[in-house]
């Protein structure tokens, strides 16, 4: 069961929403079934669900929730050369590295084509959510700072690497379904570049030259749009000489990013280097956000969980601009979006899509005495406490599906995708 979504159509889009969610039981009874057809008869379940009939009763009876360490030999083998349906049976393409965010060392998650293409769909479907509380954004551009990470290969020959990093290099995004809210101030071949220096230059130099027609400004992170302001802050005048003589500096050497820069570049601009300099030399960098880019609307980074700690130093650099929190993703799964994206930061929430994996919760007591401080539940670290247990009790543990999760309850989210 595979849903597209197009982001042009506007209307289409909120309908097919309201349908995910109105339906969410439905449906995630189908991706269950669905994932355990495909991999049924893999090593990994088939040792759990053996003759058994497979079901969702089967499923939730035999096969216990784990944690990475319990699948981790599994991707090991898979990384050493052995064949992909030990876990899936469709091909594993590549292997995700996660931040290491969450446990402090990083993780690898299997992944195919198609989980490509459900990654774009969550990415199309968020075209029309935004457009819907955001007016005009298909007149302008969206100056957005995404960068790569290095990769690794494997024995294998899979590659290893970022989720955000497979993303961009993947013919999904460089093809992406036209739209005006897709269209970036950084070329393909800025954000492509190896050299985060070079990359970080140049899409700040393409979006001052194209500032008139910036109405977002963005990066994944909270954290990486603040580097960018303090990347601003140290090469300011190195940009303003770029934009003034129509050249870029001569330690572009990136070809790429020279040709993709020039293209946008192309003649001295006086003025717009005038403009820059008054407003960069000023003491105060208050706003400066919304000086340079006039026009801009929002800003669109992540400032839920451990990003929530910037959100005083955007507000100084925005000029009192919207801090948006669109979606909720990881390395193991995209998850959902925010359905109310003009909310304020503290009190975001995000609406997890049916269709993006199976997901089930774990019932847990909020921690009253660190409410305050943690401004909300610390749920890391259970899987590792209920893998701690032994195989009878784990499977007696009972898990709690989408549809059926209360108000007011905290949860631990247990994933089960495509892909193991």
């Amino acid at each position: 069961m595979f849903i597209t979504c197009d982001p042009n159509d506007g209307e289409g889009g909120i309908k097919l929403l309201d349908d995910l969610t109105t339906n969410a039981k439905q449906i995630q009874q189908q991706i269950l079934e669905s994932i355990l057809q495909q991999n049924g008869e893999t090593e990994y379940l088939g040792k759990f669900l053996g003759d058994h009939v497979i079901n969702k009763e089967t499923f939730k009876d035999k096969v216990p929730v784990v944690n990475y360490e319990d699948i981790k030999p599994y991707i090991e083998r898979l990384a050493n050369g052995e064949p992909s349906n030990i876990i899936c049976s469709q091909t594993i393409t590549e292997l995700l590295t996660s931040s290491g965010t969450s446990g402090g060392q990083p993780k690898m998650m299997p992944t195919t084509s198609e989980d490509l293409d459900r990654k774009t769909f969550m990415y199309n479907l968020l075209v029309p959510v935004m457009n819907k509380y955001v007016d005009g954004l298909d007149q302008g551009k969206g100056m957005y700072l995404l960068f790569i990470k290095p990769e690794i290969s494997t024995p294998s020959g899979l590659v290893a690497r970022p989720v955000l990093t497979s993303y961009y290099k993947s013919s999904n995004f460089r093809n992406r379904a036209f739209s005006r809210y897709s269209v970036y101030t950084s070329p393909d071949e800025t954000i492509l570049c190896s050299d985060n220096k070079q990359s970080m230059y140049c899409q700040l130099l393409c979006g001052l030259v194209q500032r008139d027609e910036v109405l977002r400004v963005g990066a994944v992170f909270a954290s990486a749009f603040l580097r960018a302001i303090k990347f601003l802050e140290d090469f300011w005048q190195e940009l303003c000489s770029n934009i003034r003589t129509g050249n870029v500096s001569t330690w572009i050497t990136d070809p790429g990013c020279r040709i993709a820069v020039m293209n946008i570049l192309r003649q001295p601009n006086e003025e717009l280097a005038d403009y820059i300099e008054k407003e960069c030399g000023k003491k105060s960098w208050d706003g400066i956000v919304k000086r340079l880019w006039p026009r801009t609307k929002y800003i669109d980074v992540i400032v839920t969980g451990s990003m929530a700690q910037y959100i005083p130093t955007l507000d100084f650099y925005s000029g009192g601009l919207p801090l948006l929190s669109t979606m909720y993703a990881s390395s193991e799964s995209y998850f959902g979006i925010n359905v109310n994206p003009l909310n304020r930061s503290s009190d975001v929430s995000y609406t997890l899509l049916p269709n993006m994996a199976y997901f089930e919760f774990i019932p847990v007591e909020k921690n009253h005495d660190e409410e305050e401080a943690s401004q909300g539940i610390q749920c890391n670290g259970l899987s590792d406490k209920i893998c701690s247990l032994g195989e009878e009790e784990q499977q007696v543990m009972e898990t709690v599906d989408l549809a059926d999760v209360k108000v007011g309850h905290y949860y631990e989210i247990v994933v089960t995708t495509f892909t193991g």
